[in-house]
């Protein structure tokens, strides 16, 4: 009898360690596919990827929750990858969540050099160059709970500092896995459960700054909110008002007693209570563990299919009005950096020392809540170095608010144009601007999760970063296109003459060849020096575009170049990009390259371009069209409104 009930005790024992494991999937969060550089298929590269991925998932149960391996002797095909388990998982959960990552982040980025995965037990992550001991914030994500708490502030004061304090815990050199948890009380019935991870290679100093960047978008998604979780290449942080880590208990075990004289229970007795409650509870935790395989599959099969959503989700990205007052210093003159039709720039730094960019729609803008939201739904989805990235926003009464990262340097305009910086921008800093937004344009129209046609792209509209890597912003005005739509019209013509494909202006039809004729007329700017919208020569040339196509055809593209360039340009690429600019402001759309095709021609200098036709559109009588669109009626007349928003490479050498 005594050895029936041991057999039974040891099935539960058994159905309670493979119930959970099995139930207990890992569980998708996001994933990341860099496109700016590729592989091809069963090329070597892909052969070493699969040597790592395969190293990874074999070290998973004898890592600590942490590895890294590479494959290839030299580049371009080294490859570089590592994983790390959340700090509380057993090796058996750990090698279960690499063994999925490994699979999925191919089947999610196929011929992506670049990828990245997260679970909510494991990431993992590849790269073409080292990553190994190297802090990488970029790309991140946050994933807030849509429920709001019912104290905000003083929850997160306390998630605040509970969070500032497990990064110091976390980070420290005595911290072998880069990892600590804590329980805080909220309210009588409510804990606070938070977690802080870095990779177990990185310094004290850099696991903190991995940690304090993640801390620092809190206030970005998460203020107010039940949870939120801050995904970073480096390093991950969350927070839940429910466990969702194991949380270290302890269980008082009496000692075994040595009195002899204690009342003994006959064994019948025992067989008699136990065996009837045993059998019932291998039937119980088999059903539970039917039921929660079952509604674990639905809840990852859902999460996994609306991903997407809960990162762009509008209220996720809300901030306070007090916020950004506090930031902005109440709007003060002192923090303006920028001012057009639909309103003001203000430069600003968060509680955190984050700086910001924020753009305060004036209240007759004319860009209303529609496309207020639009710009926040749409910017919110896209991840890419040359575009500007969407932090937050603020709709508070007649106030409405976008926050932006801040580029210190600012729109391309106020160095192209300006007599005393445009000398800043040497030939081979333009050119790589003008790879920038063709990249930046590419991303829009091929490779992000939506095909988007932004409408109002000019130099405005381009900002730089400290590197002058340039960033396309302004969203607002955007369209998003399905993945097999071409074209589309309109009866409100919204953008900047000028910049405006004639189709577009003229017709109200445009496409991605629209935003691909205002990169030629970028390019054409960016060589001149000269404003499109407000020419002015006196050699019988009306506007820029006639100017260019008049030294073209006479053979002197070299007099179109701005002069400041005459000690850093390469004559090959002036005129190079002056033919590729040329090209894409031809009036038949059918006729302009691609994006895709236009990052091949700039990449290199062999591929034979065709000639251009004379540019479609003209603006005649040397006015400054900048500040006016026009919208068209039924009948196609036309009526005008106001509107308006408005590492270095070293000259090289004498021209060729």
């Amino acid at each position: 009898m005594l050895r029936l009930l041991f057999t039974i005790l040891v099935l539960i024992f058994m159905l309670y360690l493979l119930c959970p494991t099995s139930a207990a999937a890992p569980t998708y969060s996001v994933h990341y596919c860099t496109n700016t550089t590729i592989f091809t298929p069963n090329s070597t590269y892909q052969a070493n990827l699969n040597s790592v991925l395969s190293a990874l998932a074999s070290n998973a149960t004898s890592s600590n929750g942490f590895y890294n391996f590479s494959a290839g002797r030299e580049p371009p095909d080294v490859v570089y990858g590592l994983f790390l388990c959340r700090g509380d998982l057993s090796p058996v959960a750990c090698k279960e969540c690499v063994d999925t990552a490994a699979k999925e982040i191919i089947r999610r980025c196929p011929k992506e050099k670049e990828s990245y995965i997260w679970y909510e037990e494991c990431l993992l992550r590849y790269n073409n160059q080292s990553i190994f001991s190297i802090i990488r914030e970029v790309p991140g994500f946050d994933l807030p709970d849509p429920q709001n708490v019912t104290e905000p502030e003083r929850f997160n004061q306390l998630l605040a500092s509970t969070m500032n304090s497990l990064a110091s815990k976390a980070a420290s050199e005595q911290s072998v896995k880069k990892f600590a948890t804590d329980e805080e009380k909220f309210t009588s019935s409510e804990t606070l459960y938070s977690l802080v991870q870095c990779t177990p290679d990185l310094s004290e100093y850099l696991c903190n700054r991995c940690f304090q960047s993640a801390i620092a978008g809190l206030p970005m998604c998460c203020i107010g909110k039940r949870g939120g979780k801050i995904l970073l290449p480096s390093c991950v942080i969350r927070y839940e008002l429910f466990p969702f880590y194991r949380v270290n208990t302890t269980v008082p075990v009496p000692s075994p007693s040595t009195t002899k004289g204690k009342r003994q229970i006959s064994v019948q007795i025992v067989a008699a209570i136990i065996i009837p409650v045993v059998i019932s509870l291998v039937l119980l935790a088999l059903g539970i563990c039917f039921l929660r395989r079952r509604a674990m599959k639905k809840y990852n099969a859902l999460r996994e299919q609306n991903v997407g959503d809960e990162i762009t989700d509008v209220n996720s990205l809300q901030f306070d009005l007090a916020i950004i007052q506090s930031a902005t210093n109440n709007f003060s003159a002192d923090n303006k950096i920028g001012e057009g039709g639909f309103g003001t720039v203000y430069k600003g730094k968060l509680y955190n020392g984050q700086e910001i960019a924020v753009k305060r729609l004036s209240r007759d803008s004319g860009q209303g809540l529609t496309e207020f939201k639009n710009e926040v739904m749409l910017v919110a989805k896209l991840q890419h170095k040359n575009l500007v990235r969407l932090q937050g926003f603020c709709a508070d009464r007649k106030e409405k608010i976008l926050v932006y990262e801040y580029v210190p340097n600012g729109s391309l305009d106020r160095f192209l144009f300006d007599t005393e910086k445009q000398g800043k921008l040497n030939w081979p800093r333009r050119y790589k601007i003008i790879e920038g937004i063709a990249r930046g344009l590419f991303y829009l129209q091929e490779d992000s999760r939506v095909r988007i046609i932004h409408r109002d792209l000019k130099t405005s509209n381009i900002l730089l970063d400290e590197d002058t890597n340039a960033k396309i912003s302004d969203f607002g005005m955007a369209r998003i296109f399905g993945v097999d739509q071409t074209q589309a019209n309109t009866r409100r013509i919204v953008g900047t003459f000028g910049y405006m494909a004639p189709e577009y202006a003229m017709l109200g039809h445009y496409s991605v060849k629209s935003d691909v004729y205002s990169f030629g007329v970028l390019i054409l700017e960016i060589i001149s020096g000269k404003k499109n919208s407000s020419f002015c020569q006196s050699d019988g040339a009306e506007d820029l575009l006639s100017y260019a196509w008049k030294h073209w055809c006479n053979e002197t593209p070299l007099q179109f170049m701005d002069p400041v360039l005459r000690d850093s340009y390469k004559r090959n690429e002036i005129i190079r990009c002056m033919h590729l600019g040329l090209l894409c402001v031809q009036e038949n759309p059918g006729d302009r390259p691609t994006m895709k095709s236009i990052i091949i021609m700039l990449s290199s200098s062999s591929i034979a371009l065709p000639l251009p036709e004379q540019p479609g559109f003209f603006l005649h009588g040397g006015t400054d069209m900048n500040t006016q669109s026009k919208e068209l009626e039924s009948n196609q007349s036309a009526s005008l409104n106001l509107w308006n928003f408005n590492r270095d490479h070293l000259p090289e050498g004498p021209p060729n």
